[in-house]
């Protein structure tokens, strides 16, 4: 296994976190500006009501793409499985 064999695994790796991740982050994002949004414009300060909606929005995410992020991650364990024999020769 040559070093550009290192680098082309860890770059895979590091896409696919990045692609799985997206989407919660985003969301996890996008629901804070808009509590920070409506806490600042009603003012009130209240710390649970910036977490329950994250929670509850992130909950939500994981449920509608679930399957998609454990295929994805399946198929790239698979792939990296199928790559043993040749790591070993």
């Amino acid at each position: 296994m040559t070093t550009g064999d290192m680098v082309t695994l860890l770059r895979g790796g590091i896409f696919h976190v990045l692609i799985l991740a997206a989407p919660l982050l985003v969301t996890a994002l996008v629901v804070g500006l808009v509590v920070a949004i409506l806490q600042a414009a009603t003012q009130i300060q209240e710390q649970t009501l910036t977490f329950v909606p994250k929670v509850l929005a992130i909950l939500l995410v994981l449920a509608l793409l679930g399957g998609w992020m454990f295929s994805m991650l399946a198929n790239y364990t698979e792939s990296l499985f199928r790559m043993i024999p040749s790591m070993a020769s």
